[in-house]
């Protein structure tokens, strides 16, 4: 692994420079599109040529790696190594000129992430970092959850993707958020998936869910979460894989409550 931590400095200057193009070129004033069509195509301008950059540099960095298409893909590849980015995770709120969105690059080995960037450009600047196996980062300070009760636990959660439509996770997305509110102190969506779950990883949130395979926007989330210590499973408490139907990522101290909130969702 040594020469993924190697690697880890320069995929973060990537992460940063696309961050710093996509704030620069973010309208103020929130997109005029009135449909999905509109919208998508608005995005798509924008979107489209930071993809295209961040997967240039990231292939500059590991020639050997392939590429994902598309960061909602359900389906990781099990073998070989391959990059999954997604230069603006929460383009809802980008296209809104809201600052909650990030920029994420995964390196993905054998079917599990490996190295894993997630930086919010209008955040801050917020960069969080983690390569499997060698704990995770949060702007260079190593990064860990918070111990604290249940009752004073902000929780974090994921709409359902969109693309997959599945009626079984918007059932069970919405049977989860009553289950949840009543146990804890808050419940927020803040938008892009990775940087909630890294967000639980340092404390800032007590825990995430979200029903529905999100392979693609969970995978970075997931090990910065996981190397920093927080526990992450599906909701049934089973090891997350990106092929589980559910996740639940929480501080060690929340996370056995947090599937006591989540049991009779189903």
């Amino acid at each position: 692994m040594n020469e993924i931590q190697q690697l880890l400095p320069e995929v973060v200057d990537a992460v940063r420079a696309v961050g710093a193009r996509l704030a620069a070129t973010r309208p103020a004033e929130p997109s005029p599109a009135r449909t999905l069509p509109e919208a998508m195509a608005r995005f798509a301008a924008l979107d489209g040529p930071a993809g295209e950059e961040l997967r240039l540099r990231l292939g500059r960095l590991r020639p050997g790696a392939g590429q994902v298409g598309d960061e909602l893909e359900a389906t990781v590849p099990a073998e070989g190594e391959w990059w999954i980015c997604d230069p603006t995770d929460g383009a809802v709120q980008y296209l809104l000129g809201l600052p909650h969105w990030a920029v994420t690059a995964t390196l993905v080995r054998d079917g599990r992430a490996v190295l894993a960037v997630v930086h919010a450009p209008q955040l801050g600047g917020s960069t969080y970092a983690a390569v499997l196996g060698c704990g995770a980062v949060l702007d260079g300070r190593r990064a860990a959850p918070a111990d604290r009760e249940l009752a004073v636990a902000v929780a974090g959660f994921g709409h359902p993707p969109l693309a997959a439509q599945d009626p079984v996770a918007l059932r069970r997305a919405g049977a989860a958020l009553p289950a949840v509110l009543a146990r804890v102190l808050a419940v927020r969506n803040l938008g892009p998936t990775a940087l909630q779950v890294a967000q639980v990883g340092s404390g800032h949130l007590g825990l995430f869910w979200e029903y529905g395979p999100d392979a693609g926007n969970l995978l970075p989330g997931a090990l910065i979460a996981a190397e920093a210590g927080a526990v992450v499973t599906d909701a049934l408490g089973a090891p997350w894989t990106p092929a589980a139907d559910s996740f639940l990522a929480a501080a060690p101290g929340l996370h056995g409550d947090a599937l006591k909130a989540l049991a009779g969702v189903g």
